[in-house]
Order: structure tokens, then sequence, then C-alpha cells
């Protein structure tokens, strides 16, 4: 023990991603700021001009109702931010909204010290959990929120935003993983103060539910050796962003096949227990 006050030590462990990543993370409020988070989104997005991830007025109140808008700083340059507000039940989680990195910040980990701030924040207004969606299908996100925040998803929602014609959801669909954020488990706790998770191993026995073939096609076994298997994989597809654009028919092709198994297997009562470094779930049945 360092004999340190617990709040000292929360603003150390949060202020070490920062750190590493070379950045000033800071809360959001001026206007200007806001502004600037729209157009680092917009930029991101690239959608509909009529339907924009948040608006700058949106921005606005969320900060004046005291909810969390924070931003990622190279120098004077805002390069990630990221948007929530508190949830129900009310004094215990508070809601991810929408997180967003600039392209030409990927690798420097501005992604994991924006969560960490935002932990840090949450716990210093006494809140235990924090909630977001992403969707299954990007690989990258499921291995970040799973293996390095060790996040867990808690419900499969399907089309939970409707139809999103922008640059990275292509007008495909918009199914969610529910994602929960405990804020004080041991694992999130290590994962934090360890700058990451570990990825989860495959268990011995489990039951391929979905496979990619060779040529890139989703591939679901047969529903008698998965449907009551106690544990289980569902393997993602390595960039549903680029196949989007490049094949659409087969990025739909995918989304129908995650939708079967895994929305399945959540709606039914399975727990998503971790994420593979080779890019897929591990699902655990206790009914089986």
């Amino acid at each position: 023990m360092t004999g340190l006050p617990e709040r000292r030590i929360i603003d150390d462990m949060a202020a070490q991603p920062a750190a590493v990543a070379r950045l000033t993370i800071r809360e959001l409020s001026a206007l200007g700021d806001l502004e600037a988070v729209y157009d680092l989104f917009d930029r991101i997005w690239r959608p509909d001009r009529s339907n924009p991830p948040v608006t700058v007025e949106h921005l606005r109140a969320l900060t004046h109702a005291g909810n969390y808008v924070a931003g990622a700083f190279d120098g004077d340059q805002l390069i990630g931010a990221c948007v929530g507000f508190f949830a129900a039940p009310p004094g215990r989680s508070l809601h991810s909204h929408v997180a967003g990195v600039s392209s030409a910040a990927r690798g420097r980990h501005v992604g994991f010290a924006l969560k960490a701030h935002q932990r840090e924040w949450a716990l210093a207004h006494g809140l235990s959990e924090i909630t977001w969606t992403f969707d299954p299908l990007v690989r990258r996100n499921a291995y970040f929120n799973l293996a390095k925040l060790q996040a867990r998803p808690s419900d499969y929602l399907v089309d939970f935003y409707g139809d999103m014609d922008d640059a990275i959801n292509g007008g495909q669909g918009s199914d969610r993983l529910l994602t929960r954020w405990r804020l004080d488990v041991p694992e999130v706790v290590a994962a934090c103060a360890a700058g990451g998770g570990a990825a989860a191993a495959v268990p011995p026995g489990a039951v391929a539910a979905l496979t990619e073939s060779a040529s890139g096609r989703p591939v679901v076994a047969p529903r008698s050796a998965w449907a009551r298997a106690s544990l289980l994989t569902v393997a993602t597809p390595p960039d549903i962003e680029a196949l989007r654009g490049a094949d659409p028919d087969l990025a739909r092709q995918w989304r129908g096949a995650m939708r079967d198994v895994l929305g399945e297997l959540v709606g039914g009562g399975a727990r998503v227990t971790g994420f593979t470094r080779s890019g897929a779930y591990v699902v655990e049945r206790t009914d089986a």
C-alpha cells in the first residue's frame, strides 16, 4: 500500500494511459471545444449531414446537465473524444454513447486512455458501471472491449439504430452488443492498472458454432452440433468495414450469420466470457 487516499490512487491509474500515449485528456464544455468534437466525429463517420452522431447543441445540453464529454489532445489538436450520459438505474451507471479516434492516431492507445479517464470520472461520481453498444462484427472493437477493457456483453440488440447510412456502417443494419464495464471487479481493475487485459484462450472442447471459410464466407455449424454445447466460439470477419465496401453481399451474409448464432445464444441466456486473439467470441452456456 502507498498510503495515498483512494481518490489519488484512482487519479494516478487514470493518468498512466494518457502519459504512455503522450496525450492530454480533459473534460470539455466550451462551445469551441464542442464544435471540435462535432468536426472530429464528422471526419470519422462521414454521416448523412441530416443525421450526425451528435450535434453541437446536443453536446452543449449534455455538458450543461453535468454529463460526460471529454477529449484527447496531442498538443492543441483534438484526436479523440468520448461522450456519455447518466443512465438508469440512477446513481449507478453511465452510458457511453459515442467515442471516436482520428485515423491518424490509431495505434497510440488513445481509446484506452479515454476509457481510463471515463472510468475515473464515473468512479468519482459514485458510479459502478459504464455501458455502451458496439457492432459485434467489428473485430478490433470486440477485442478492445472484451480483452483490453475486460467488459462483458449482456444483450444482443437487433437493428438497434435502424439503418445507418454512413461511411462505417454502410446501410447494412445496426445490430449491437450492449456491453457492461463493471468498474471495480478485479479483472477490470487489473486491466486498467496493466494498460490492458489479456485475450481469452479457446477452452478445450469448445464447439465452433460460426467459422470463416477459406473464401472468407461465414460458415454456421449444423445446429445439432452447437445448440446444446456448453462452450462455444463464434468467429468474426477480419475487417467487416472494408468488406462492406468491397463485397456488400458477403458483409450482409456475416450480419445474418452473427445474428443467427451469437444473437440466439445471448438471447437464450448464454454468457460471452471473452474474445480470442484470433478473433472469436468465447461463449458459455449454463443450460446445456
